[in-house]
């Protein structure tokens, strides 16, 4: 250690007490140029992810029909409660059918989805992509608007 050093250490070591506790008065005014700051970043940060959010719920990548045979509705989810269901889409007798996964959020949609179990309707979805938890729903693919179609 240098001597200027052992010095100034020296010196805080036999300062009075009254003194030492008025230096570390000043060293603790020194914290909130530290929190400040910190602060005003997390709020930057929380501010932009809503700021996401929001972009990413309101706007839509695709939207179109589809048309099939709902065989699988129910209503899932740990914390966050939404509609996920099947819908079989036949494209010719005796072809396999494709299976399209979809959400739902709107309780009246659900209970119209619940009324045409094992009919044919046709399903208006929008594709939302970037959504960043799967408590918005277990797909893609968000269903708004369903109309029976004649058999």
């Amino acid at each position: 250690m240098s001597q200027k050093r052992f010095l100034r250490h020296y010196a805080a070591l036999t300062m009075p007490v009254k003194t030492r506790s008025s230096l570390s008065h000043f060293a603790s005014k020194a914290v909130p140029g530290f929190v400040v700051p910190l602060v005003v970043f997390l709020l930057v940060v929380v501010a932009l992810a809503a700021l996401y959010g929001l972009v990413v719920w309101k706007w839509s990548y695709s939207d179109g029909e589809r048309a099939g045979v709902v065989q699988k509705f129910s209503r899932k989810g740990w914390i966050c409660k939404t509609w996920e269901g099947e819908l079989n889409m036949v494209v010719l007798p005796g072809a396999v059918p494709e299976k399209f996964f979809f959400t739902v959020w709107d309780d009246n949609v659900a209970s119209a989805i619940n009324r045409s179990i094992g009919k044919r309707v046709s399903l208006h979805y929008e594709e939302k992509v970037g959504l960043p938890t799967s408590c918005f729903g277990e797909t893609r693919y968000y269903i708004r608007k369903v109309t029976p179609l004649s058999d």
